[in-house]
């Protein structure tokens, strides 16, 4: 199976999501490699564009709970910050703040272009995530740091997360960034081609879990000999509008 096939065909199945920043449990499909993104389409004709929504139709039961009907990912609006907020609680916990990665993010405007929303067939929003600016060391090479990916938790197995992850993948590949960094559970995150096998040189700016902090390269070799701690790069925020997106 190769990469443009799996994204494709990865919005049809379930994958059971955690509230521990929207990460899932699960193995990836063999063949699928973190520096295949760019060479298998994630760049060319077939990527999705930020100005129009990808639809993932995903196996929803209203018997479960769950919402019937497909799931929209949408570039995220201004109106859209409240919910988001409201949504990372329920799913992280007051916790989310005190994150290591929350001081790349704290003070700053997601990377531009890769912020998306999930939503429901109502339009209410159900997923989230959004990528950031950052450099690697002092002077080092700059890249995109994704989180938090979350899912609201009243909403289980419905592919949310994975439909947001593929689409945040692709638009990262079209805008040019060479690599995206995150931490999180690699047996969910390699399935989208993150490993930890170019990480062990970099580091957080806080505490954190080494064998999580995961990397894919959408350039091959983007990575190679990389070293240093991660630093904030990106757009800062106008401080009246600062308590409305931290």
């Amino acid at each position: 199976m190769d990469v443009v096939n799996f994204i494709e065909g990865a919005a049809q199945r379930d994958w059971p999501i955690s509230p521990l920043e929207g990460e899932m449990a699960a193995k990836r499909p063999e063949g699928v490699g973190s520096a295949a993104a760019t060479s298998l389409g994630l760049c060319g004709a077939g990527a999705s564009r930020a100005a129009t929504p990808s639809v993932a139709s995903g196996d929803i039961s209203p018997s479960r709970g769950e919402i019937a009907g497909a799931v929209v990912i949408t570039a995220e609006t201004a109106a859209d910050v409240a919910t988001r907020e409201a949504l990372l609680d329920r799913a992280m916990g007051p916790k989310r703040r005190k994150k290591s990665s929350e001081k790349l993010r704290r003070g700053r405007r997601p990377s531009e272009g890769l912020a998306f929303v999930a939503r429901d067939a109502s339009g209410v929003v159900t997923g989230t995530v959004r990528l950031w600016d950052v450099v690697l060391g002092e002077g080092g090479p700059a890249t995109l740091l994704l989180g938090p990916l979350a899912v609201d938790p009243a909403i289980k197995n419905a592919g949310i997360g994975s439909a947001l992850m593929r689409h945040a993948v692709a638009e990262a590949a079209r805008l040019g960034h060479a690599a995206i960094l995150l931490v999180g559970d690699a047996p969910y995150y390699e399935r989208f081609g993150f490993s930890s096998a170019k990480t062990g040189s970099l580091a957080m700016p806080g505490p954190y879990e080494r064998h999580r902090l995961l990397a894919l390269e959408l350039t091959e070799g983007a990575l190679d000999g990389v070293q240093g701690t991660l630093k904030a790069a990106g757009r800062k925020l106008k401080a009246q509008t600062l308590p409305l997106v931290a």
